[in-house]
C-alpha cells in the first residue's frame, strides 16, 4: 500500500509540477486555452510522462538484474551487459520526451 501510494505522489508531481518549468508571464492570449494553452499543457506532460516513465523503468531493470545476479552470481557477466544496453534505451526514450516536449515549448 505504502509503494502504491509513492508511486501516485510521483505521477501527481511529475504531472503538475513539471508545468512550472513553462510558467512564465505574458499576454492574455497567451495564457488563454485557446491558442498556445493545450501547447504547454502538452509540452509539460511529455516532460513529465518522460521523466516518470524513464526513472521508473530503470528502476525495475536495474531491480531484476541485481536479483538475477544475487540468485547467480556466476551469471553476473552475462547480466551486465544487457542491462545497461537496457538502460540506455531507456534513457534515450526519457531524453525523446523531453527533446519533444522543448519542440512543443517553442510553439507557444
Amino acid at each position: 500500500m505504502k509503494r502504491n501510494l509513492t508511486n501516485l505522489f510521483t505521477v501527481l508531481g511529475g504531472l503538475f509540477l513539471s508545468s512550472l518549468a513553462f510558467a512564465q508571464e505574458g499576454t492574455a492570449a497567451a495564457t488563454t486555452m485557446g491558442g498556445g494553452g493545450l501547447v504547454a499543457v502538452g509540452s509539460a506532460l511529455a516532460i513529465g510522462l518522460a521523466a516518470l516513465g524513464g526513472t521508473m523503468g530503470q528502476g525495475r531493470a536495474a531491480g531484476a538484474a541485481l536479483s538475477g545476479i544475487a540468485r547467480n552470481p556466476t551469471a553476473a557477466d552475462k547480466v551486465f551487459t544487457p542491462m545497461i544496453i537496457a538502460l540506455a534505451l531507456i534513457e534515450f526514450q526519457a531524453i525523446m520526451g523531453f527533446i519533444i516536449a522543448y519542440i512543443l515549448s517553442g510553439k507557444v
